[in-house]
């Protein structure tokens, strides 16, 4: 899979920019199209059969939808009918398993069997994409789209397929037909993609080996041990996710299209309800204009805003995967919310910022616990030891790999901050910036090239969300 890294950035990569700027622009999304399955392809021949299934419930939903409109109870039927089935398809693929052990635990003389379905890459990201389309249809926020490659290309876009950002047909729908590409937005997509791979490579891929290394030293590493590890974690999730979202924001940008911003700086976040207006927006952006809001969102009272908030966070963290901790996330994270929406976020304005930042990054990183463990009992021990279950101190054995890899978690630190981005926009002096652009992209790429040829396959950690 190294090689596969390898072949993307240096066969697959450049052969199909060169086949979609030579491509007559009339018919350049039907060359992304094409490379699109062929992509999804590579690494599921069968199942990109799925995904196709998916653009045809929902593109025939939309003519459907687009016909009558005029006949209001007609058309719900047909937004409800295309509702179920996306959700169908992602239920039976996702949670069929996840529902088969939960009934067998609480009713095992039924002899309940397991179904073991692999995973489809993707499909969370994609079923929300098709969805906000057919429901946006509904809605008369957006024309139909008849042109089905065109319709298949906004879904099956390679960039962006595998890991998110989710992108709404709204966001895209003008540049699917009337983008036009130039020189600046490419040049631009390119920086933003070494800028993602090397937080991927460099950063995201290192923290994990850190935390790999402490979470196995068990009572070795100690209290103090176990916090540098689950602080590594939330470095290498945040450069693990946000990379992803550079690289497929950057490639978008070389294909002529903008994608929205899907991170910014979480982690200086002086409360959850800003942490979560940071991290992951366009999963945010779903749940509010797609779940919330239509609930009723705060239009009626507070009692009924804390059941909208909790039947969202509850399907947020179902969204990221079939295992009660991911539930258990959700819930945690729904419940802070709901705490600060009462009263604590009143609160915290009243303090200094510092005292905002302490308690939402503790909050964060315990909530990466639960992210984490999907054994219970594994994550119960691990909870313990940070609160010094097996002492506090870390063993001379554990001690010299926390100290080799202090300069990367300084460095981790501070890109997961402003700093570096403000200190770049001051510099005024137009062929300063070239040379920090140039000589940045250059030693960004040498270095991910090197690090990717020396270690180990390490795979995005969304791709299995």
């Amino acid at each position: 899979m190294v090689f596969s890294s390898f072949i993307f950035l240096f066969v697959f990569l450049p052969i199909v920019l060169v086949l979609y700027y030579i491509t007559p622009r009339r018919f350049r999304n039907l060359t992304l199209f094409v490379v699109d399955l062929v992509f999804y392809s590579w690494g599921e021949p069968m199942l990109v059969l799925l995904m196709m299934v998916s653009v045809v419930i929902n593109y025939v939903a939309g003519i459907l939808l687009g016909a009558r409109r005029q006949k209001k109870s007609l058309s719900k039927l047909i937004l409800v009918i295309a509702v179920i089935l996306n959700l169908g398809l992602l239920g039976f693929f996702k949670y069929v398993g996840f529902l088969g052990e939960t009934l067998q635990f609480v009713l095992p003389f039924l002899n309940i069997p397991i179904l073991e379905i692999s995973l489809p890459i993707g499909i969370s990201f994609y079923t929300f994409q098709t969805m906000s389309y057919t429901i946006d249809v509904y809605r008369n926020t957006v024309k139909v789209q008849k042109n089905f490659i065109d319709f298949g290309t906004y879904v099956s876009l390679f960039p962006q397929l595998i890991a998110g950002p989710i992108v709404r047909y709204q966001d895209v729908a003008e540049q699917l037909v009337h983008r036009r590409e130039n020189l600046q937005q490419f040049t631009d997509g390119v920086k933003l993609f070494l800028i993602g791979l090397a937080k991927k490579v460099l950063l995201a891929n290192q923290m994990g080996v850190l935390w790999d290394t402490l979470r196995k030293s068990g009572e070795s590493a100690g209290a103090l041990g176990a916090w540098v590890g689950i602080i590594a974690y939330t470095f290498q999730i945040y450069f693990d996710f946000s990379g992803y979202s550079d690289m497929a924001i950057g490639l978008g940008k070389m294909f002529g299209f903008e994608f929205i911003k899907n991170f910014d700086y979480p982690y200086i976040s002086k409360s959850i309800t800003e942490f979560w207006r940071r991290w992951h927006i366009s999963l945010g952006t779903w749940f509010r204009e797609y779940v919330y809001i239509p609930l009723g969102g705060n239009r009626k009272g507070l009692g009924r805003q804390i059941i909208n908030m909790s039947v969202v966070w509850f399907l947020t963290g179902l969204w990221h995967g079939a295992s009660w901790n991911f539930i258990l996330w959700g819930v945690y994270f729904g419940l802070l919310l709901i705490i600060e929406k009462s009263f604590l976020l009143k609160l915290l304005k009243k303090l200094p910022a510092v005292c905002g930042h302490i308690y939402a990054l503790i909050f964060i990183v315990l909530g990466w616990v639960l992210f984490y463990f999907e054994d219970m009992s594994e994550m119960m021990r691990f909870a313990a030891r940070l609160f010094g279950a097996n002492g506090w101190m870390m063993s001379s054995e554990v001690l010299p790999t926390v100290i080799a890899y202090i300069p990367l978690l300084i460095a981790a630190l501070l890109v997961s901050t402003p700093l570096f981005t403000t200190i770049y926009h001051k510099i005024k002096w137009q062929p300063l910036r070239m040379v920090v652009d140039n000589v940045g992209c250059v030693l960004s790429m040498l270095l991910c090239t090197a690090s990717l040829a020396s270690s180990s396959y390490n795979p995005f950690l969304y791709f299995k969300f």
